[in-house]
């Protein structure tokens, strides 16, 4: 009874064509149940994109670039930077997307992020090793590294 009732529930369920984002930070909602054709994210395992269909998965995010492809014909992406966070993509094409902070990409400044980077170098390196210092430094110089590199700064 229970295969032939699960059979008939395959049946009755549409197939998903889109993922439906929901993407949020603390202070608010990005996009809340938004239909698009894939998300690319910046997995700690590597970047990865979720389409309809996709297995069931949970991921940490390292800071990166969230790519959002609304439609299959665009060209290009919506990008936005996280710092870091969650990603949880359920059977239903539905992926979750936490992170603790984003901002488009655009209004982002290469040359404020590098000095940044920069600075917290040399913070990091005054700082006396296994201090809380040190690693709040780290986190600051990694964080800028990545908006660096998402910007394409020359010399990063």
């Amino acid at each position: 009874r229970a295969a032939s009732a699960a059979a008939a529930d395959a049946e009755n369920e549409e197939e998903a064509t889109q993922v439906n984002l929901n993407f949020s930070c603390p202070h608010g909602s990005i996009y809340d149940n938004q239909k698009v054709d894939i998300a690319i994210l910046p997995g700690v395992a590597g970047e990865y994109g979720v389409t309809a269909g996709h297995t069931p998965v949970i991921s940490e995010l390292q800071a990166g670039v969230v790519q959002i492809y609304h439609a299959q014909d665009d060209a290009e992406p919506e990008k936005y930077f996280i710092s870091g966070g969650f990603a949880f993509t359920h059977k239903n094409s539905t992926t979750d997307v936490c992170a603790v902070e984003a901002f488009k990409l655009d209004e982002l400044d290469g040359d404020v992020a590098k000095a940044n980077m920069e600075e917290f170098e040399r913070q990091m390196d005054a700082a006396p090793a296994d201090s809380k210092e040190r690693a709040e430094a780290q986190i600051g110089h990694e964080t800028n590294k990545a908006i660096c590199i998402a910007l394409e700064v020359p010399g990063v």
